[in-house]
């Protein structure tokens, strides 16, 4: 008898239209994720291991590889970085022009990346105004690697700082006064009460820049030379192995993209749930 008055207050307490909500979410998330990622695995798995592993272990696929991660890493490690000091000044301070500030920042949100990719071969080309500044320092950035971290932390800057922001925004500031309090100076209250609090949110940032970078596409190959070997990422290499109709190579380059983007998605999210547990024991 306790055990059915339990079950009944536990099904109580959840909220009216659990299961058609839950059945449309995973309906939506069938139809637009489940099936194409699918029908992406099912493609790559008729191909003899052999010929997958011969795809796969080819040099310029590897440098394509090594090109991507390690781009957008940088990217990503910079916007969590600068990402969170731009979120600490807009959610900290008033001045003049933050509301254009702010309205900047979901810029990369709002127009094509192959115009951001335009703008910025166009502003850091050896022409350029940037270009031309960088040039007398014998800094290049057009048509090479660094031109594909700039335009990653591009695309990537808006997903740190708008996970970071509200945060912040909402952290209670008499613990920062309480610590000021008892002597603690603005290098101890940050690492010790402000910096637990928003690391998760941060981490989740960094996590949905890595996320975004790994996938992009158009801002790239009008700043960034393509050259195989030297600046040739996996979304271009894809794209050339469908316009050469090699199917097999294209299915196995992409799902070997996304189990690695999957795997370091899990790690992040699993080193998130860690930092929660720890910092509410």
């Amino acid at each position: 008898m306790g055990i059915k008055i339990f079950g009944r207050k536990k099904l109580q307490a959840k909220l009216p239209g659990f299961g058609l909500t839950l059945g449309l979410s995973m309906t939506y998330m069938t139809l637009l994720i489940f099936i194409p990622l699918s029908a992406l695995v099912l493609y790559s798995a008729k191909l003899p291991v052999r010929e997958f592993w011969h795809i796969i272990a080819n040099e310029r696929v590897i440098s394509a590889f090594k090109i991507s991660f390690l781009s957008t890493f940088y990217a990503a490690l910079f916007n969590f970085v600068f990402g969170l000091i731009l979120a600490w000044v807009l959610a900290r301070y008033s001045f003049f022009g933050k509301r254009v500030i702010d309205a900047l920042i979901d810029l990369p949100f709002a127009i094509p990346t192959a115009v951001a990719g335009i703008t910025m071969s166009f502003i850091f080309s050896p022409n350029g105004i940037m270009g031309a500044f960088l040039g007398k320092f014998g800094v290049n950035i057009a048509y090479s690697k660094a031109g594909i971290v700039i335009s990653l932390i591009f695309i990537g800057l808006p997903f740190v700082v708008r996970t970071v922001q509200p945060v912040i925004a909402e952290l209670d500031k008499e613990l920062e006064e309480a610590a000021s309090s008892l002597g603690a100076n603005f290098f101890h209250i940050f690492s010790k009460v402000i910096f637990p609090a928003i690391f998760p949110a941060l981490l989740t940032g960094f996590a949905l820049a890595f996320a975004r970078g790994l996938g992009e596409y158009g801002s790239i190959i009008f700043i960034s030379s393509n050259m195989p070997y030297e600046s040739e990422i996996v979304p271009l290499l894809i794209v050339k192995k469908l316009m050469q109709f090699d199917y097999r190579g294209a299915s196995a380059i992409g799902v070997t993209m996304l189990v690695c983007a999957f795997v370091m998605l899990l790690l992040i999210n699993f080193l998130q749930v860690y930092t929660k547990k720890r910092r509410a024991n």
